[in-house]
């Protein structure tokens, strides 16, 4: 990845960090850890990756997002603020009565949004339909959908997994967010999904394993998915909850539970350091 895109990228990245933090932090709630390990594939998503327009955002031949872990909704929506869509200010009335900014997302209420979600499991069942009726129209729309490794519970995952893999819905790119934590604890311990790899290959999917926080391995792992053929792709993205505020990082507690008026300080100073130390780079 050439460097100047590189930087724009993880300066996008900061800008949904801060923007995951205010809003759980004016919402006083809401799921700030999962959202931060995923925030370099909403990056790489919106900055590069996905056919949208924040314009246009009901283009009838635009590519699709599933927030499969919809509960991890202050990364999307900080994402689509930063992207266009709506404002970014707009992200302090998260929860909030009135808002159009939920807990979970709903595709009738925010743009950008292509379907409501928050039953985990359910997700991943609808990026399959709409996959399926891409080539069923014969349309040239990609379907990306995002589970964390917790949902990999859901025994309608697993269904949907092998509808994709029968109907060779190769335009279906599925990524799993294996941060390892979940609402109760460690995954492993709570419901051991191990080994993913061999799960998602023996449902029929192309595996790709990366480090999910790091850009040019998400490059590689798109780059992947455009190439195959005749199969889902499932990228999983070895991430840390948590990441890039300190505090928060593999911490279980920080799943659900916002940060207060100092711990915001906090995180937006440490945010705003990592931004001049990516500005810094030559």
């Amino acid at each position: 990845m050439a460097p100047e895109e590189k930087k724009k990228l993880e300066l996008f990245a900061v800008k949904i960090r801060e923007g995951i933090v205010q809003s759980t932090h004016a919402a006083k709630s809401g799921h700030p850890g999962g959202s931060l390990s995923a925030t370099e594939y909403f990056a790489y998503l919106y900055g590069k990756e996905i056919r949208v327009d924040p314009k246009n955002p009901k283009a009838e031949n635009r590519d699709r997002f599933v927030l499969s872990k919809g509960h991890c909704s202050p990364g999307l929506y900080a994402t689509l603020a930063n992207a266009g869509f709506f404002p970014v200010e707009d992200l302090l009335t998260l929860r909030k009565l009135g808002s159009y900014l939920q807990g979970h997302p709903n595709m009738n209420l925010t743009p950008g949004v292509d379907m409501s979600t928050g039953s985990l499991g359910q997700g991943i069942s609808t990026a399959c339909g709409m996959a399926k009726a891409a080539k069923f129209l014969g349309k040239d729309i990609n379907v990306y959908t995002l589970l964390g490794d917790g949902e990999l519970g859901e025994g309608q995952v697993w269904e949907a997994t092998m509808f994709a893999a029968h109907y060779k819905l190769d335009n279906l790119c599925i990524a799993v967010d294996v941060n390892g934590l979940q609402i109760d604890g460690k995954t492993s311990d709570v419901m051991n999904s191990a080994p993913l790899d061999k799960k998602f290959s023996a449902f029929g999917c192309n595996v790709i394993e990366i480090d999910g926080n790091d850009f040019d391995a998400l490059e590689k792992a798109f780059e992947t998915f455009h190439a195959t053929h005749d199969k889902p792709t499932a990228i999983l993205l070895h991430t840390v909850k948590g990441k890039g505020v300190s505090f928060m990082e593999n911490q279980v507690g920080w799943h659900g539970k916002a940060p207060n008026d100092s711990e915001l300080q906090q995180a937006l100073s440490e945010l705003e350091s990592a931004r001049k130390k990516i500005l810094e780079v030559a």
